[in-house]
């Protein structure tokens, strides 16, 4: 009899911070008062899109990563322009000012928005593309699949070849249920030490990491982020930049020395499978390396050919 007190308690409490989680969510719409930019209709649902720089200049994307959205391009977006490229940024599905779509965001999901995207926006001609951590694995199908449209292909810190998300993370992104309950209300905490390594001493990188976390408190965003865990995160791409070696489009891989989330080792990966990639590891650079060295990779990026 006390045995079932006590289980029915623990559920009844596991399930009230639950639903006590799920109510304090904001809806996308709140965020959408001052958003910059537009939202471009796809049939998955709305896309929020930007585009930056000098009209008729060579077409650049940008493909964010796992949990922080386009804004994430704030500081490498003015050297990019600078650079004379014409640069789109967007929101995955599920992330900043798009809407929290549904379906199981695997490999097809985003290859879909990006495709329905570049239909609506009128990105014809081949163009360079540019992805950030899962970004670089939603780049790296879509050149494999498409590459007669990439001119180039920019990785930095890309998945795919290999993430460490993290002990109790690995058990989220596996285990269903449990893994539901502890992303929805412990998933600020976890996702953290994705974006939050560093000592406060760089105010621009804070910036970035404070507006991440409350990005999370978005109605549908860390259910989001789990899908792409269990998705497009846990496939092994191997064979895609096998494929893409074989179409000889430029792969230029941008790696942090210090990065805990993608680990060098899978730079190794990628000279195995791609020689023919150039590869550029930043010293003293973790996962943030778009937002805390944006410089350098801007230099490595160079102007359009």
């Amino acid at each position: 009899m006390a045995g079932a007190l006590i289980s029915g308690a623990l559920a009844l409490g596991l399930g009230g911070a639950y639903l006590a989680a799920r109510l304090a969510r904001r809806n996308v719409s709140d965020l959408r008062r001052d958003m910059p930019g537009h939202l471009v209709s796809l049939p998955q649902g709305q896309t929020h899109a930007q585009w930056h720089g000098p009209e008729g200049g060579p077409v650049l994307v940008c493909v964010h990563g796992l949990s922080t959205p386009s804004f994430v391009w704030g500081p490498l977006l003015p050297l990019l322009t600078d650079l004379g490229y014409r640069v789109l940024t967007y929101d995955l599905f599920g992330r900043g000012y798009s809407d929290r779509a549904a379906g199981r965001q695997d490999t097809r999901f985003f290859l879909d928005q990006l495709k329905g995207l570049l239909d609506a926006e009128a990105v014809t001609g081949r163009f360079s593309l540019m992805g950030y951590s899962m970004g670089g694995a939603i780049s790296a199908a879509f050149t494999a699949e498409n590459p007669d449209r990439v001119q180039r292909l920019v990785l930095l810190a890309p998945a795919g070849l290999g993430v460490a998300l993290g002990g109790l993370s690995d058990i989220v992104a596996r285990g269903p249920l449990v893994g539901d309950w502890v992303m929805e209300v412990l998933g600020p905490r976890l996702l953290r030490k994705g974006y939050g390594e560093g000592d406060g001493a760089d105010p621009v990188a804070e910036a970035i990491t404070t507006r991440a976390l409350d990005e999370l408190s978005v109605a549908g965003t860390t259910r989001a982020i789990l899908s792409a865990q269990r998705g497009i995160l846990s496939v092994d791409q191997s064979d895609l930049h096998r494929r893409i070696a074989e179409t000889q489009v430029p792969v230029l891989a941008i790696w942090g020395a210090d990065d805990r989330v993608i680990p060098l080792p899978c730079r190794d990966r990628l000279a195995a499978l791609n020689p023919s990639a150039r590869q550029v590891t930043l010293p003293a650079a973790d996962h943030r390396l778009p937002y805390t060295h944006p410089a350098q990779v801007a230099q490595e990026l160079g102007p359009p050919a």
